[in-house]
């Protein structure tokens, strides 16, 4: 039995009945690593010979008792390096463990490796690391989406049985679909953010990547609850997400947005999603069209509050207490100038300065304050709709992965490979990622993913709706061919 590429499911039970220990798991998916990573570049950083000891030690009890899982290089996990993929963090050694990771620890499992993403979660390529870029498994000359490139790639690889990831504005859904994996994103607030590094506060959200439906659920019950140590945290009772999964869609009413539908998507990618809507039908669901009328101002929306949010956020990374800095500067101003100059790469001064702009004096008003009226209109449209399905249904991208390099030189165009996940964001509402099909680009086959949005703290539901069509299908259980 190859062992990394089961499930975390099926790895629970090979563990709890004995068949199988912790640390030939870790030995699995090391061997697994070696083979594979050198082609994928989906890890960062590596301490084997710490979580070697945490799983000799593993009680397999737990519900996550001796599961490895990967976590994306934003969140802090005590004594491993938390460099958000940017020079000016390099050297950073995590004092502490994220509330997601201690949480991830009392159930049993073992932060395992940093993986890849955009510099600060600022990008949808992955091709924005300081370090390197990460491929998708599926054609290594492409992209694995982002920010959470690495996560998505490394469990889509087969390199990691589950993964954390952040979702500022897709990140972990978009690179889910590329992948070809499973990715949530929870309601905003319904994990804690204290010690992930901020891009933008108000819209980053924790979330898992998985094989399947179950996994995300599972690393779900461990992560999620309220946290007195992040004021966003909302003190929302949590349910075992697993526990509904079964359930049948008789009777549910599941929304098509028709300005999700559009001229502009990838042809394979309508039909595949549209296939899924009819397959969805076939289980019993109900297929309403709603209105989403506000959407074609997200992405403006977006990139004004985001903006500014992490010109606000990324002020703390100055030199002085941690990071890079600057060798014999002149002065305190040449110190803070030329330790961000040589620290911050080039989408992130992008957006530190576009941020910086919209904050300004006599622009403040005409920016920041109408996208944020906007921003309201968004989540009422959400509100309005959700009063007349359980779900929405959409593709998650409009396109499957582009080449490596093909919009490095092109942000706006880059910045459109996130407009169906942003207004998810914008809204706090769940949002997850599964995949629905493959499409045929110059002879390889490439995931298609199908998102499912719900109502805010409803996640049990949209992971029953997300679980009944993976399970119908066979669309999860194809693995890209990796030496």
């Amino acid at each position: 039995m190859d062992l990394a590429a089961l499930t975390v499911t099926e790895l629970r039970e090979q563990l709890r009945s004995r068949a199988a220990s912790p640390v030939e798991a870790l030995d699995a998916l090391e061997r697994r690593i070696v083979s594979v990573d050198p082609h994928i570049r989906g890890y960062l950083h590596r301490d084997l010979e710490q979580a070697r000891a945490l799983a000799a030690a593993a009680d397999v009890t737990l519900p996550l008792g001796g599961v490895p899982i990967a976590i994306k290089d934003v969140l802090n996990v005590r004594g491993q390096p938390c460099t958000c993929a940017s020079k000016i963090l390099r050297g950073y050694i995590a004092p502490y463990d994220a509330t997601a990771i201690a949480r991830l620890r009392a159930a049993g499992a073992i932060p395992f490796g940093r993986t890849n993403m955009d510099e600060f979660a600022m990008g949808s390529s992955t091709e924005n690391s300081s370090v390197h870029p990460t491929a998708n498994p599926w054609d290594i000359t492409r992209i694995p989406g982002g920010s959470s490139g690495g996560s998505a790639a490394v469990v889509a690889s087969g390199e990691a049985y589950a993964a954390l990831g952040s979702d500022t504005g897709g990140s972990i859904r978009q690179p889910a679909a590329l992948c070809g994996c499973a990715g949530l994103k929870p309601t905003y607030g319904r994990v804690s953010r204290f010690g992930l590094v901020a891009f933008a506060s108000s819209l980053d959200q924790i979330g898992p990547f998985g094989k399947t439906v179950r996994d995300c659920a599972l690393l779900l019950n461990a992560i999620s609850g309220h946290d007195p140590q992040d004021s966003t945290s909302i003190a929302e009772p949590v349910p075992d997400f697993t526990a509904s999964l079964d359930r049948d869609l008789a009777g549910v009413r599941l929304g098509m947005p028709r300005e999700y539908f559009i001229e502009g998507i990838d042809p394979q990618v309508d039909s595949a999603v549209r296939q899924a809507v009819r397959h969805y039908e076939s289980l019993g669901a109900e297929i309403v069209e709603v209105s989403l009328p506000h959407t074609d101002y997200a992405v403006a929306v977006y990139y004004i509050l985001a903006t500014a949010e992490a010109s606000a956020n990324l002020a703390r990374f100055d030199g002085i207490r941690y990071g890079h800095r600057a060798e014999n500067p002149s002065n305190l101003l040449d110190h803070y100038g030329r330790t961000r100059e040589e620290g911050f790469g080039p989408e992130v001064k992008r957006r530190i300065i576009l941020g910086t702009y919209v904050l300004s004096s006599g622009y403040y008003d005409a920016y920041y304050l109408r996208a944020q009226k906007v921003r309201t209109l968004i989540r009422r449209d959400f509100t309005r709709a959700f009063e007349k399905v359980e779900a929405i249904i959409c593709p998650t991208s409009p396109e499957p992965a582009f080449k490596a390099g093909e919009r490095t030189g092109d942000p706006l165009k880059m910045y459109l490979a996130d407009i169906f996940t942003i207004a998810t964001n914008l809204a706090g509402n769940p949002g997850i990622s599964i995949p629905c099909g493959f499409a045929a680009i110059e002879g390889v086959q490439l995931p298609i993913g199908l998102q499912l949005i719900g109502k805010p703290f409803e996640e049990a539901r949209l992971l029953n709706i997300a679980h009944a069509y993976e399970q119908s299908t066979d669309w999860h259980l194809r693995r890209p061919t990796l030496p």
